[in-house]
C-alpha cells in the first residue's frame, strides 16, 4: 500500500524554540542547545540559521510515506490490528553508530513536499485511524509534526510519535496534548555508552518517558546491540527502572543487525532470549523484535 513518489522541494518554516545569543542563534528544542552561526545548521541537520531567524528546513519535506500495521512501529497495546499512515522527513539529533535509518537520519534523501493538510487528507483517503511520525527523528521536524497533529486531532485521527525522546521539557509538554501514543527508543542504560555510541545523554530520555507516561500511551524499544548493551545486568537495570515508572509499560527488545558504522555481528538469539527473561522479572509485557 505504498504511496511514494519522490522529488526535491524547498519548503521551510521558522523554528519555534530558539533565542539570539552573541550574534548567533541558540536552539532550545533539544538538550544539545546548538549555537548556530548564520548560514549553518545545527547538529541535527534540520534547523538552520538564516539571517536573524532559525528555520526548520525540513518542514513539509517528506522522505517516506506509506501505510503500515501499527505493530510495526512497534506498538502492541495501542489500537492493535489497525493500520497507520507513516511519514518521515530527514535529520536526527543523535548520531548512533548502529543507526538503522542513517540514509535519512544523517543523509540528504529525496523528498516530496506536503502540507499538514495534505498528510491528514491522505489518512482520510486511505481510511487509517492514525498518523505515525517516524523513519527519521520526528523531534527534528517538530513544527510540521505539531501542525499536522493539531489538524489530525480535529478530525478524530490519532497521532503517534516514534522518537528517541531526546527533547527539552518545554517543547515536549507543548506537543503532548496532540499526541496519543509514543514509542520511545531507550538506547542503553549507561550514560557513557549513550555519549560514546549515540552522541547524547540518558537523563533527558528518562525525563521524556516519565512525562509522556502521564499524558499518553507509551511503549519502549531497546535495540540490543552486540558488545554495546547486550548484557543481562544492564537490561535488568533498565527494566527495573522502567518498572518503577510503570510496570505495565511494554518493552520491545529488538535484535540488532550491522548497519551504518557499526559492524559487530547480529545479536545472538540465545542471548536475546536470556535478556528477555531478565526483563520479565520486572515488567509485565516484554517482546522480542527482528527475530
Amino acid at each position: 500500500m505504498e504511496i511514494v513518489v519522490l522529488c526535491v522541494g524547498d519548503a521551510m518554516k521558522e523554528a519555534q524554540f530558539y533565542r539570539r545569543q552573541e550574534g548567533n542563534l541558540r536552539c532550545s528544542l533539544c538538550p544539545h542547545h546548538c549555537c548556530i552561526k548564520d548560514g549553518h545548521a545545527g547538529l541535527c541537520g534540520g534547523r538552520k540559521a538564516i539571517g536573524e531567524r532559525l528555520y526548520s528546513i525540513n518542514y513539509g519535506k517528506i522522505s517516506g510515506i506509506q501505510i503500515d500495521p501499527i505493530e510495526k512501529k512497534p506498538l502492541f497495546h495501542f489500537m492493535p490490528g489497525s493500520h497507520t499512515l507513516s511519514i518521515g522527513s530527514f535529520g536526527c539529533n543523535l548520531n548512533c553508530e548502529f543507526c538503522q535509518n542513517h540514509h535519512i537520519a544523517a543523509g540528504t534523501p529525496q523528498t516530496i513536499e506536503m502540507s499538514p493538510a495534505d498528510v491528514v487528507k491522505e489518512a482520510i483517503n486511505y481510511s487509517v485511524p492514525s498518523i505515525s511520525y517516524t523513519y527519521n527523528e520526528p523531534i527534528i521536524f517538530y513544527e510540521f509534526v505539531r501542525d499536522t497533529a493539531q489538524l489530525a486531532k480535529k478530525v478524530g485521527i490519532k497521532n503517534i510519535l516514534i522518537t528517541n525522546g531526546f527533547i527539552e521539557e518545554q517543547p515536549l509538554k507543548e506537543l503532548l496534548p496532540y499526541i496519543d501514543a509514543m514509542n520511545i527508543d531507550l538506547k542503553t542504560f549507561n550514560d557513557k555508552t549513550y555519549m560514546k555510541f549515540c552522541g547524547g545523554h540518558i537523563e533527558p530520555v528518562k525525563r521524556t518517558i516519565k512525562i509522556a507516561e502521564k499524558s499518553c500511551h507509551i511503549e519502549i524499544t531497546t535495540l540490543v546491540v552486540t558488545k554495546m548493551n547486550d548484557n543481562v545486568e544492564e537490561i535488568g537495570d533498565l527494566s527495573h527502572w522502567l518498572s518503577e515508572v510503570n510496570p505495565l509499560i511494554p518493552l520491545h527488545l529488538t535484535r540488532y543487525f550491522p548497519r551504518n558504522r557499526y559492524t559487530e555481528p547480529a545479536t545472538e538469539l540465545c542471548k536475546l532470549k536470556t535478556i528477555k527473561r531478565e526483563a520479565e522479572k520486572f515488567l509485565e509485557y516484554v517482546y522480542l523484535g527482528n527475530v
